[in-house]
C-alpha cells in the first residue's frame, strides 16, 4: 500500500531537548491517482511529533495553508510559546 500513496511535504523540525530530539513533520498524503479515471484523490495533511515522552501526538488538518500554520502552532506550543494547537475541524 505505501507504493500507492503519495507524500506532499509541508515543514520538518528537530527539536533538541533534555530528554533526546523531538521530530515535527507536517506532511500532505494521498492515495495514488486511480488507474480508470487518473484523476488525483483528495490530500489530507498531519502534523506527527515524535520524541515526546508521553506517546506520538497527530494533528489532522483540512488545507495546505491550515496544516502551515497548525505546524507553527505545534513547534510554539512544544517550546513553550503558545497553548497546544486543537486540529482544525470542518471542510
Amino acid at each position: 500500500m505505501p507504493d500507492r500513496m503519495t507524500l506532499y511535504p509541508v515543514a520538518d523540525d528537530v527539536l533538541l531537548a533534555p530528554g533526546g530530539r523531538v521530530v515535527i513533520r507536517t506532511y500532505g498524503v494521498a492515495s495514488a491517482a486511480g488507474p480508470d479515471d487518473g484523476r488525483p484523490r483528495p490530500v489530507t495533511y498531519r502534523t506527527w511529533v515524535t520524541g515526546v515522552r508521553d506517546q506520538p501526538r497527530y494533528w489532522h488538518w483540512c488545507h495546505f495553508e491550515e496544516a502551515r500554520t497548525g505546524h507553527r502552532r505545534v513547534l510554539d506550543w512544544l517550546t513553550g510559546r503558545g497553548p497546544k494547537p486543537q486540529p482544525v475541524t470542518g471542510g
